[in-house]
């Protein structure tokens, strides 16, 4: 009899019973079986279509000794999407799920195999399987069956499709997931096993309490030893397993609890492996290097303690290597860890003094705008509240000029707002008359008086702060191009605008009275009739700024 006819009289055999005893219902299902396996084209459907899926989901709930062949057949069946839907309709989930409570480990995989194809990509039918409890049990089995492969690898599989789904995370919370996915990782023994264990991985670690549980139970660990043990290969799975590990141990730190952990204060097994990854010749490590470092950088403590182990010379050496056509991300990076570096006052002193600022100057001939951004905000941070090193850096030429050219980058918002504000930064944070006479030899004030009327509050305040200290300097150096750019026409717009910030008008007044103080800018204010402005000012509910305004009137008048 050919195959087909088989097939049809077995489905016929089935679907015309009633109640079919076991020893009738095997014959038909082995030939079932068998045509599944074969894989010929429309096999699945032409089941689907005959009507026997109810009476095989009978079978299932029913239990018996054929039951682990159903579920097979079942599960051969829905490697076909178009049959996935008529499973669903036909209650075959609904009897499968209890027998993933089944002692049988061959039940157990079969069971998993089917449901897990079922319910592919169908959001509805995966969110009904977590309301269900299915997430504890699938854990339990890995923990029951750690050593079965096939098993686990159908429960990983099934928990790789459920990891996006808030309630799957927060079942997966309570149930020890950590270290079973810790021990599983440790074995995995192909590429294929481990790239699944980093996507269930991947996902879990979007939640906080994952995260924490994931570094207390050695995820961190296991992940960089892995990168260890395939380091130096060429075998692109393995690059592609270092890639994605490495990612996730920098996302496993975005997490306060869990960065501190691996951090061990320095003397973590991760920070140290993360320091090697700086200095290694694999591009991707030392990017996620410098990112971890970037991370581990998030509060004084560690910041100041890494300075005290030896991290800054590290990050030098590496944007160094990537001056001239190096990897774009990895600078971006090591300039971020440098930044967060900078942030305590006792750490910018320090790295002054070790020449940082000297060292990442051979930067400045990036033409990349990430690294320019990233460049300009480091060197901001440096200077901030450091007096010696917004002189060093406000007197060189070159760096000047380069700044100024950045004040102009036409195509990039970010790379021109860090710009203006570092060329404020060396102004404010200097107070030195041979950085004001260097930023007016640059022909940087203009920047300046355009950078007080940018749309951003805190540019205008920087902008405004740095200009008064500059006038208050050298007035006469000064006077010359805040007439050439109508400066206090702007200052009067400032102080009249209605929807101006308080802070921005408070800033404009403390430049105003720095002018004040000039005999030849006090006629220019009257030319402009400020004190008109001023007087409206003296009546505003901001009792700070009103007093200002008169201050300022009656200095005026003084000197009129």
């Amino acid at each position: 009899m050919a195959d087909t006819d088989a097939l049809s009289d077995a489905l016929k055999a089935i679907s015309v019973s009633t109640e079919l005893i076991e020893e009738e219902l095997k014959p038909h299902l082995d030939i079932l079986l068998a045509s599944l396996l074969e894989k010929k084209k429309d096999t699945a459907v032409e089941i689907a279509r005959s009507g026997i899926l109810p009476t095989l989901a009978q079978s299932l709930h029913n239990k018996s000794s054929l039951t682990p062949k159903v579920a097979l057949v079942v599960a051969e069946m829905a490697r076909e999407a178009a049959v996935r839907e008529p499973c669903i309709e036909a209650g075959l989930v609904t009897a499968l799920v209890p027998h993933l409570n089944s002692d049988d480990q061959e039940m157990l995989l079969n069971t998993g195999r089917a449901i897990g194809r079922i319910c592919f990509d169908n959001s509805a039918q995966q969110d009904q399987l977590v309301q269900r409890g299915v997430i504890p049990r699938l854990v339990s089995i890995m923990q029951q069956h750690p050593e079965n492969d096939p098993l686990v690898n159908v429960c990983l599989l099934a928990l790789c499709n459920l990891a996006d789904m808030d309630s799957a995370r927060e079942a997966l919370a309570d149930v020890g997931i950590a270290e079973v996915l810790t021990f599983q990782l440790k074995r995995a023994p192909d590429a294929e096993r481990r790239h699944v264990i980093l996507e269930v991985l991947g996902s879990l670690g979007e939640s906080d309490v994952l995260k924490l549980q994931f570094a207390e139970s050695g995820i961190p660990e296991a992940l960089s030893e892995m990168i260890r043990s395939l380091q130096g290969g060429s075998d692109p799975h393995d690059l592609c397993s270092i890639k994605i590990a490495s990612n996730l141990i920098v996302s496993l730190l975005l997490g306060d609890e869990s960065m501190q952990k691996c951090f061990g204060e320095g003397a973590g097994m991760i920070y140290q492996d993360v320091l090697s990854w700086l200095q290694c010749p694999n591009t991707q490590l030392q990017l996620s290097g410098a990112l971890a470092i970037a991370n581990f950088a998030r509060n004084d403590s560690n910041c100041v303690k890494m300075l005290d182990l030896g991290v800054v010379p590290h990050i030098l050496t590496l944007l160094e290597q990537h001056v001239d056509e190096g990897d774009v991300s990895v600078q971006h990076a090591g300039l971020s860890a440098l930044r967060n570096l900078a942030i305590p006052a006792t750490n910018k002193v320090r790295m002054l003094e070790d020449g940082v600022t000297e060292r990442i100057k051979t930067l400045l001939r990036s033409d990349m705008p990430p690294v320019q951004f990233k460049l300009l905000g480091a060197l901001r941070m440096m200077v901030d509240g450091q007096e010696e090193a917004a002189t060093v850096l406000g007197k060189d030429e070159v760096l000047l000029a380069r700044v100024i050219e950045w004040c102009e980058a036409k195509d990039h918002e970010g790379v021109r707002g860090e710009a203006n504000r570092l060329l404020a930064a060396l102004l404010r944070h200097s107070r030195n008359p041979a950085v004001i006479e260097a930023v007016l030899k640059a022909d940087g004030v203009r920047h300046l008086i355009s950078m007080a009327t940018s749309e951003h509050v805190i540019m205008q305040n920087e902008a405004l702060v740095a200009l008064a200290i500059a006038s208050a300097i050298d007035m006469e150096s000064m006077q010359e191009p805040f007439s050439e750019a109508e400066l206090l026409p702007t200052l009067r717009t400032m102080l009249e605008d209605p929807a101006g910030a308080v802070e921005t008008k408070f800033s404009a007044l403390g430049l105003i009275c720095s002018l004040a103080h000039s005999s030849g800018m006090k006629e220019e204010l009257q030319s402009v009739n400020m004190k008109e402005s001023l007087s409206k000012l003296t009546e505003h509910n901001s009792a700070k700024l009103a007093t200002q305004a008169q201050s300022i009137l009656a200095m005026l008048d003084d000197n009129s």
